[in-house]
């Protein structure tokens, strides 16, 4: 445990230093050490990816166990701290979902609103951010300075609500309060809204880029002016990989 206490101060140093920190999303130990050999010093898990890569499919219908298994081959293959995304929690309680995933020894987790197992129900404002807020618990209790990942896809779900910038605004608060040490608010279509989103809290402001097309906001340098200061690819790196291959085993044909 030793190791992992060490490695999560790292990640929450990271966090609290206000550096922009570009954490590419891998899936399997190949992907892992390509992106550390190439420089980066923290590293997400998404389950999106890890779930094309082992025949299954997002939205927690993998395994968890199989998942874990995946996380753990990642986290025992490279020397840097490693967050996973576990989605909504695989309908865990928060105290079991830390233990698991600590492991498995990632040192931060990313953790939505939409439950994919209640029919795709989004958790009400504080109901969310209690769920957060049960994990810091959990962590803090064990000595582990996790790092929580708080998303909510409120502007995603547009129809849902009135005003799903302001909802997501909200909800990035609240998580905030609950022991988040980043936020995670997806699709953020420009500038303006990562602006909003971004003045609206005192910790980092998660980002999904293109590693090579970056964001609709801008690219790094704009993202960081922006004031964002987390970035992570989702499954948009190996998506690009995959269409990068495709079309160049394509010539062989």
């Amino acid at each position: 445990m030793s190791d992992i206490s060490a490695l999560a101060q790292n990640l929450a140093q990271e966090h609290a230093s206000g550096k922009l920190l570009v954490m590419p999303t891998v899936w399997d130990t190949f992907s892992a050490k390509v992106a550390v050999e190439a420089g980066f010093e923290s590293l997400t898990i998404g389950s999106h990816p890890v779930a094309d890569s082992i025949g299954s499919a997002d939205g927690e219908q993998m395994d968890f166990a199989d998942y874990l298994a995946a996380v753990q081959r990642i986290t025992s293959s490279v020397d840097v701290p490693v967050s996973a995304d576990v989605e909504s929690g695989y309908g865990l309680d928060p105290r079991e979902l830390f233990e698991r995933v600590a492991a498995a020894g990632a040192v931060g987790v990313n953790i939505e609103d939409v439950l994919h197992r209640e029919g795709g129900r989004v958790r009400e404002r504080q109901e969310h951010a209690d769920y957060i807020h049960g994990v810091r618990q959990a962590a803090d209790a064990a000595g582990i300075d996790f790092v929580i990942n708080g998303r909510t896809d409120a502007v995603k779900l547009a129809d849902k609500f009135a005003d799903p910038l302001g909802e997501a605004i909200e909800r990035i608060k609240l998580m905030e309060q609950a022991g988040a040490r980043s936020v995670y608010p997806v699709a953020l279509a420009d500038a303006d809204q990562v602006r909003q989103a971004v003045q609206s809290v005192g910790i980092p402001v998660n980002v999904t880029a293109h590693p090579v097309t970056a964001h609709a906001a801008g690219d790094l340098a704009a993202l960081r002016e922006l004031g964002v200061r987390r970035v992570s690819f989702g499954p948009l790196w190996q998506m690009w990989l995959a269409e990068v291959s495709g079309r160049q085993l394509g010539e062989w044909l």
